[in-house]
């Protein structure tokens, strides 16, 4: 019987595990702080994750916790539902949360029904152009935080969505009259006096929340950049540049200590000691984490059904992030993971995760490579790098609250300039056309549209192209020509005087929707004087119903031209499918089905 834990390298394990823990930590805090649910949802993930994924995965060096592209993702899922909610996060919260839990519940379903082998056929260019938004995405909606600018605290900015709040509160009385059968146009005098009671600090909540939409995004982040730049906080983007030269500076002296928590510690140790007026991050609660109960309790199945789609995307893209670096650290340790396994670690990882408030997370890459080359072997590692953050969040958690928001503003944009595909972007001088416009279309699409939407139209264009490819190859190799143009080794010994009666099709490949096409030519080639034709089989591996019924048609007009069909060598899978439809007997019966090219010639002979 295996045994559960490998204790033999303990040693490693724990080293491995801390060390890993201690770079995951800065990241954390940072993509807690960058998803808008704060720096204790990040920690929260990272724990949850980190541990159960480790426990219940099928990678035993894999360190998982919240990663760039779910991070990215989880904010578009964040601000949608927060926007629904009027702006009160609180109240939003239990429907965010349950997006995620069923995201862990999608990737939990992958690994049972054994679909983590197939992630690998996600084309490249997909990929890389979403990588490379994700990067721009981080990169430009930390410019604003770096410069201490936050849109909903510019009153300049939110007065002049005053009269947009006002419209979206009157929007609510009115449903809520509509809700109440009060028919608004015949007491309006009831409408006024609910407008009466409206505050300047509701109408101010909601401009808020507008302005906070409008300034989200690339397009927003763009938007309000010259804002930023007029209103810049000069201490906070001192705090940030400091922390960005740190990262980079200190890599050069040494990558054996992590350079983003050398600078979140030296950063935020110089402007705690000199007891500087910066903006701190958002208090990280002190104690266990709990669950959130109001998951269950208030769930609404309407408040998720926008975001089901979200939710699967989610979990693939968790997927492919966690195989990915999954692969990676094969390649490192010289082992073999199991991806199905995988799959079910890190959805159960997420589900729960989930329930204590945490973000969602997947493999991550650089946490896993530190984790293997600081001596880590087995999952124990994995269970050590949760737990060594969880007594950060018990021992540390006032300490932490204190960190500069502008210092994790700094560590975020060196993680998305570090997240893109400069491979990708290297090669599109050389890359074929249609791969690079994928992933430009889905680099821009991602940017300045909707990630979730950008990966499925990136999906769907690539899934075409591909279908076109191997349709045109297929085409190729399945021209319909006359026996005069090409004949197979059996045919050379066919008499002379009978190729003018006989018409030979030969299907070679699969016969399905990219090459029906050229098969409806067959009516146009075959000759007035053939009055047997023979379609021969023996290379068609496969038909699909886009085949079956341009065959079925054309042997409907050759029926009707009273030209005997015969066939040859028809495989197994196709000659189920056209019993299945008739088409043997009806239009072919089964005399007229050989097996060999020789005694479908014998036949002829005695029938001609």
């Amino acid at each position: 019987m295996k045994k559960l834990f490998d204790f033999s390298h303990i040693k490693g394990d724990l080293f491995g595990g801390i060390t890993a823990g201690i770079v995951a930590l800065p990241l954390a805090l940072a993509f807690g702080v960058s998803s808008g649910l704060g720096p204790s949802a990040g920690l929260y993930g990272s724990i949850f994750v980190g541990f159960l994924a480790s426990l219940f995965g099928g990678t035993n060096t894999q360190i998982s916790g919240p990663t760039a592209p779910m991070t990215a993702v989880s904010m578009v899922v964040i601000a949608g539902i927060v926007a629904s909610f009027d702006g009160d996060i609180n109240h939003a919260l239990p429907a965010i949360l349950t997006v995620f839990l069923l995201a862990g519940v999608f990737q939990i379903g992958l690994g049972v029904l054994g679909l983590g082998k197939y992630i690998k056929y996600i084309p490249y260019p997909v990929v890389s152009g979403f990588m490379t938004a994700i990067g721009i995405i981080i990169l430009l909606t930390q410019i604003s935080p770096s410069l201490g600018y936050y849109p909903k605290e510019d009153l300049a900015f939110v007065s002049e969505f005053k009269p947009y709040a006002e419209e979206v509160i009157l929007d609510n009385i009115l449903q809520e009259e509509a809700g109440e059968g009060i028919l608004v146009l015949e007491d309006f005098k009831e409408t006024i006096r609910r407008a009466k009671h409206i505050t300047e600090k509701q109408v101010l909540k909601e401009s808020q929340t507008l302005a906070a939409k409008e300034a989200s995004g690339v397009l927003g982040a763009l938007q309000v950049i010259p804002r930023a730049i007029r209103n810049i906080k000069i201490l906070e983007l001192l705090l940030a540049l400091s922390t960005i030269l740190i990262v980079y500076g200190f890599k050069r002296i040494t990558t054996k200590v992590p350079s983003t928590l050398v600078a979140l510690i030296v950063v935020s140790g110089i402007a705690i000691g000199l007891g500087l007026d910066y903006r701190p991050i958002e208090e990280i609660p002190s104690g266990l984490p709990m669950p959130n109960f109001r998951i269950f309790t208030e769930f609404s199945f309407g408040s998720i059904t926008p975001y089901i789609f979200t939710a699967l995307t989610l979990a693939l893209l968790g997927a492919i992030d966690s195989l990915l670096t999954s692969v990676v650290a094969d390649n490192m340790t010289k082992t073999k993971h199991n991806p199905n396994k995988e799959l079910i670690g890190q959805g159960i990882g997420n589900s729960v995760g989930a329930m204590f408030g945490g973000l969602p997370g997947a493999g991550a890459t650089i946490r896993t490579v530190v984790n293997i080359k600081a001596g880590g072997k087995t999952k124990i590692s994995g269970m050590v790098a949760g737990l060594t953050l969880l007594f950060v969040l018990l021992a540390l958690g006032p300490i932490a609250s204190k960190i500069p928001a502008a210092v994790l503003s700094g560590i975020l944009i060196t993680v998305g300039i570090g997240v893109m595909d400069y491979k990708g972007l290297k090669a599109i001088p050389y890359m074929p056309k249609p791969e690079v416009a994928i992933m430009l279309i889905v680099l821009i699409l991602s940017s300045i549209w909707n990630l979730v939407y950008a990966v499925g139209v990136g999906l769907v264009i690539a899934s075409l192209m591909f279908m076109k490819k191997i349709g045109d190859l297929t085409s190729k190799e399945s021209n319909v020509q006359a026996l005069k143009e090409t004949t197979w080794k059996d045919e050379l010994d066919l008499p002379d005087v009978m190729k003018e009666s006989v018409f030979i099709k030969h299907i070679k490949g699969p016969l399905f929707f990219g090459s029906t096409n050229d098969f409806q030519q067959l009516m146009k080639q075959i000759p007035s004087t053939a009055n047997f034709v023979i379609i021969r089989m023996d290379r068609m591996q496969y038909i699909d119903q886009s085949g079956l019924f341009a065959l079925e048609d054309a042997l409907v007009d050759l029926a009707a031209q009273n030209k005997q069909v015969l066939l040859v060598g028809v495989p197994e899978q196709p000659r189920y499918l056209l019993e299945r439809i008739d088409i043997i007997p009806d239009l072919v019966p089964p005399e007229h089905i050989f097996d060999s090219f020789s005694s479908c010639m014998k036949w002829i002979k005695e029938n001609s």
